[in-house]
């Protein structure tokens, strides 16, 4: 058995570093088995469809995800700054990971309707995420209270999709920063330019006025 499981980590991780390195289209289950050096047919034995394998690869980077929100939240005190924090991290992860990044969300991919035990564990990990972003927007109301402006709070729809528009906000940020439309509708230097960093710091924080609100000070 533990050997059996140590093959299917191999899948797995050669799968991984394959989409880091090259991309969702070099996924294919050949390929994998080629280069975790077994026969083409052996990563069948343990995903019985390439959506169950694209779902262990998914969870491998939905499992660093979480990790590094973890990290980068741990110590701010407030929820916006933890949102903050949050979607500077997000989009960051897009660029460092641009692989992975196109992969992870993508359920009408990954989940397989056979297969429920594999929908249900990337399911597992997907939600959290969300929840924890949903819980930070509606402790920031809190927190600001009187402070945000009456304006805006009383046009605030439910933490919930205000969650989920903060959520493809960002999601439209990274995407299109990465395949190089954002930067050449603003004007900017794009993926590669020395002011990358600022100017994506720049458009998270208009993001997070956008759908969290703006805060008297």
């Amino acid at each position: 058995m533990e050997r059996e499981n140590s093959l299917r980590d191999r899948l797995v991780d050669v799968g991984v570093d394959l989409v880091m390195t090259e991309g969702t289209g070099s996924l294919g289950l050949r390929e994998i088995a080629r280069r975790a050096g077994v026969s083409h047919g052996a990563p069948r034995r343990y995903f019985p469809t390439h959506q169950a394998l694209l779902s262990a690869i998914a969870r491998r980077g939905l499992a660093d995800l979480k990790d590094r929100f973890t990290g980068v939240t741990a110590g701010i005190p407030s929820a916006r700054g933890q949102l903050e924090a949050l979607g500077k991290t997000y989009v960051g992860y897009a660029l460092e990971c641009r692989g992975m990044f196109e992969l992870l969300f993508r359920h009408d991919l990954l989940d397989s309707e056979r297969h429920a035990s594999d929908q249900a564990r990337l399911r597992d990990l997907t939600l959290p995420l969300f929840g924890f972003i949903v819980e930070l927007v509606a402790r920031h109301r809190e927190e600001e209270g009187e402070a945000l402006c009456l304006g805006t709070a009383k046009n605030m729809p439910p933490p919930a999709v205000s969650a989920g528009l903060l959520w493809s906000n960002l999601h439209g940020i990274a995407q299109l920063w990465v395949w190089g439309s954002l930067p050449l509708a603003l004007d900017t230097a794009g993926p590669g330019g020395t002011s990358a960093s600022s100017e994506l710091d720049a458009l998270v924080a208009a993001a997070m006025d956008t759908h969290l609100g703006l805060v008297n000070r």
